[in-house]
């Protein structure tokens, strides 16, 4: 099997690209390092980012530097392989509100052209949403409890609708490669999927406030710096470890069953804000200091995935619970010396 992973040094990418080479794939990593996320984070940028492509080199995967806005570079890489797993995007609401060229170029015009590649291919491709799709209207729905967000009914599935309230650029951006990979399934029949992700965390993660909530909370709480809290700290969702996006990947590709899919942890998984916390306390013997701030533009208070369709379909679940999941996390930063730390973490 050869597959071919956009944004392969990425976070969830990297995982991507170990779970097949540890199936015995040959796997090509297709990735622009960029660096917009990394420099905001307080981290030695130059070696958070090259960080995992020495991790993957020495797993034997081919590295090529390349942009997914760039056609002809991507197809006569594409060229050689059975599937495509689109990793590669601009996820930071932030980064989208003041680089909105960025953001669209990158997550529709980068999409689109994994869909050509994959229809002009014939191979079948996975393109990575996010629950950011359905808007944040949902927020409207909620009820405050005591220790997190409340609603009924609490789990979301893929025809609830989608583009509700408040938008921002990367609302846009989402919601539009969401909407080719359906044209391209319903037009030409493309084997493709698009999942709409929900709070992804692992190893090997370099969270900033901008993205990556789970990672950023536990390097900081490992630092004993302060955690910052946009909101009330209530606000939910269904993490999902980034090994078991890797099998919902490779369930798509042994049952072809194109369409869109929720990829969460589901009920089983969802956490508070406060609750993450509250695990990291735990697993590191003490609290970290927690700083409140306004809500952000766009955030969405409430998400936990109807995951059912994924089961149906797929035959796929998640596996990892939040406590395992983030005590691997917590044990990966501080076996990897604190993340490259050479300066103060704002």
């Amino acid at each position: 099997m050869r597959v071919m992973v956009t944004g392969g040094c990425g976070f969830l990418g990297s995982h991507v690209c170990e779970y097949y080479v540890k199936m015995g794939a040959d796997v090509i990593s297709y990735d622009n390092m960029t660096k917009h996320e990394l420099l905001r984070t307080g981290f030695a940028t130059d070696e958070a980012r090259t960080y995992n492509l020495k991790y993957l080199k020495q797993l034997g995967v081919k590295i090529v530097t390349g942009d997914v806005r760039n056609f002809d570079e991507l197809i006569d890489n594409a060229a050689w392989c059975d599937y495509i797993i689109h990793t590669a995007a601009q996820p930071a609401m932030t980064i989208g509100w003041e680089d909105p060229r960025l953001d669209v170029t990158t997550n529709v015009l980068g999409t689109f052209n994994i869909l050509e590649a994959a229809r002009k291919l014939k191979i079948p491709a996975v393109s990575c949403a996010t629950v950011h799709v359905y808007g944040n209207k949902i927020n409207e729905t909620l009820r405050e409890g005591q220790l997190k967000y409340e609603r009924t009914p609490d789990a979301i599935g893929e025809t609830h609708p989608t583009l509700e309230g408040t938008l921002t650029p990367l609302h846009a951006s989402k919601a539009a490669a969401d909407i080719y990979v359906r044209t391209y399934i319903d037009t030409y029949k493309t084997e493709a999927a698009s999942f709409r992700l929900t709070g992804i965390y692992g190893t090997r993660q370099f969270g900033g406030e901008d993205h990556g909530w789970v990672a950023n909370f536990a390097i900081r709480s490992i630092l004993r710096r302060p955690i910052t809290i946009f909101g009330t700290g209530k606000q939910v969702r269904d993490i999902v470890y980034a090994a078991d996006v890797c099998e919902a990947f490779n369930a798509f590709y042994k049952t072809r069953r194109p369409g869109i899919y929720n990829i969460g942890g589901g009920r089983k998984t969802a956490i508070s804000l406060l609750k993450c916390i509250e695990i990291l306390s735990k697993i590191n013997g003490t609290s970290p200091e927690v700083r409140f701030a306004p809500d952000r533009h766009g955030d969405l208070r409430y998400f936990i995935c109807d995951i059912e369709k994924a089961q149906g379909q797929l035959g796929w679940s998640p596996a990892v619970m939040p406590e395992e999941g983030i005590w691997m996390l917590v044990e990966w930063i501080k076996d990897t010396g604190l993340f490259f730390i050479d300066k103060a973490v704002k």
